[in-house]
């Protein structure tokens, strides 16, 4: 059955680029993205891996940390990390898990036999510091994902998480939000919205970005 969200993320312990990866220690206390390529040598995925190092910076300025998941073994993914370092002029900076028993591919249900057969499908995993799985995007083989979208999300869920907040459509960081409907006594209002809120609906109310 695949994951739905609030499940708490399966821990695992397997193999891979930086030696023995125990999941949920790995993680921390800290949130995770965590995703996963149908096989190694395989052209859209170089060029997400190489965008994922790349943007490893801002995934770090979040206090998330990245790995990425492949069924291929870790010989294989440090042949295909150099392709990757060469041809997106970059240096893989996180680890990828050699599942090559797909029990973490199962586990997570990244097999989708009308999909790829036995290979992983290309889905993403956003995990909170609580391991609960907050986000899941699984993507067809061609076409290359967006981790900037992912960034996007990951700061919505960030703020959402501090503040009693949604974010409307294509919110964007420094945006404004929206007060949660369930937040309706006067005094609170004030309290935790000081910039003030302006009511288009009683159930909708916009309000600048609570932490800017």
């Amino acid at each position: 059955m695949a994951l739905q969200l609030g499940d708490i993320a399966p821990d695992f312990t397997q193999n891979s680029t930086e030696g023995s990866i125990s999941f949920h220690k790995w993680c921390g206390n800290s949130w995770t993205i965590f995703f996963s390529h149908p096989k190694d040598f395989t052209p859209v995925c170089t060029t997400e891996l190489g965008a994922v190092a790349k943007l490893k910076p801002e995934f770090d300025k979040r206090d998330t940390k990245v790995i990425a998941l492949s069924v291929d073994s870790v010989d294989s993914h440090k042949k295909w990390t150099n392709d990757i370092n060469e041809t997106q002029n970059t240096k893989v900076n996180y680890p990828i898990i050699a599942d090559e028993d797909k029990s973490v591919s199962h586990l997570y249900g990244m097999i989708h036999p009308k999909a790829l057969d036995t290979l992983t499908v290309r889905t993403v995993f956003i995990i909170d510091p609580n391991k609960k799985v907050r986000l899941t995007l699984t993507y067809p083989a061609p076409t290359g994902r967006n981790f900037n979208e992912i960034l996007r999300v990951l700061d919505a869920l960030q703020l959402t998480d501090k503040h009693s907040v949604a974010t409307p459509v294509n919110w964007k960081e420094g945006d404004d939000c929206v007060i949660l409907p369930s937040i309706t006594d006067p005094a609170v209002l004030k309290e935790k919205f000081p910039k003030g809120f302006k009511e288009l609906k009683p159930y909708l109310r916009m309000t600048p970005q609570p932490n800017k």
